[in-house]
């Protein structure tokens, strides 16, 4: 970390395929990931574990996504939310620094709509610890406020108050409603509303037109913020990358 400065992203990388599912694309997303080279990485819908690909597809990585993306070079962590009979997938993050703790929980509103959210807590050597939570939030809006107010609730329960704080994620908040009240509510800024006065569109990542993706902080300062799609970026997932850079305050 150089003057206090972080690099972090956000991406919901649709299980390792391109939109639609036309092909799998893992491969691809992790050297982007990899030439991006975020100091913390907010990832969604992370295959931990799926049998059938494993048998249909060649060069499908026999970790999972999660360690096939840190490599050896970051740390991870995992919060499996979507259980079936194949496998599963969830939350994960990704981190240049330690990951000192973490854990997971549930903030489903209905069996058949599995969501969590994953805190971890990580410990740059030269900064306090950053309390850092990926999430995922429903596709109906009934459920999302439920699920706002779980986190929320979460936070002001477990997190102290002056301790710096990351929450980003696919919020699949479409119609921006959460961006005014989850600031409010606990004190915190959207990184690229801060700059551009409105959430980054991200979603479809060829021509993103639906604001979903977000990056809220607390104790930091926004340098700058971008969403990466098309081109490339179009080829490996369904949703844009969210990128911000910040600096501890």
């Amino acid at each position: 970390m150089v003057n206090n400065t972080l690099g972090i992203c956000t991406y919901n990388i649709h299980k390792g395929f391109s939109q639609l599912n036309r092909r799998m694309a893992i491969h691809e997303l992790r050297a982007q990931l990899l030439a991006l080279d975020p100091d913390i990485s907010f990832l969604q819908e992370v295959q931990g574990q799926h049998l059938k690909h494993a048998d249909r597809h060649a060069n499908w990585p026999p970790a999972p996504q999660h360690e096939f993306l840190a490599g050896d070079a970051l740390h991870a962590a995992y919060g499996r939310n979507a259980i079936y009979d194949h496998g599963h997938h969830g939350n994960a993050v990704l981190s240049r620094y330690p990951i000192i703790d973490e854990s997971n929980h549930d903030v489903s509103i209905y069996r058949l709509e599995q969501r969590g959210i994953l805190h971890c807590e990580i410990a740059p050597k030269t900064t306090p610890t950053i309390h850092c939570i990926c999430v995922h939030l429903s596709l109906t809006e009934h459920q999302r406020r439920q699920q706002l107010v779980q986190l929320a609730e979460y936070v002001e329960k477990h997190i102290p108050d002056r301790a710096p704080l990351i929450i980003a994620g696919d919020f699949n908040d479409w119609r921006r409603r959460a961006n005014d009240w989850l600031p409010r509510r606990l004190d915190m800024v959207e990184a690229y509303t801060t700059l551009h006065g409105q959430p980054a569109r991200s979603y479809p990542s060829h021509l993103p037109l639906l604001h979903l993706d977000r990056i809220y902080l607390r104790g930091f300062e926004v340098i700058s913020s971008k969403v990466f799609c098309g081109g490339a970026w179009s080829k490996v997932s369904d949703h844009a990358l969210l990128f911000a850079s910040v600096r501890l305050t």
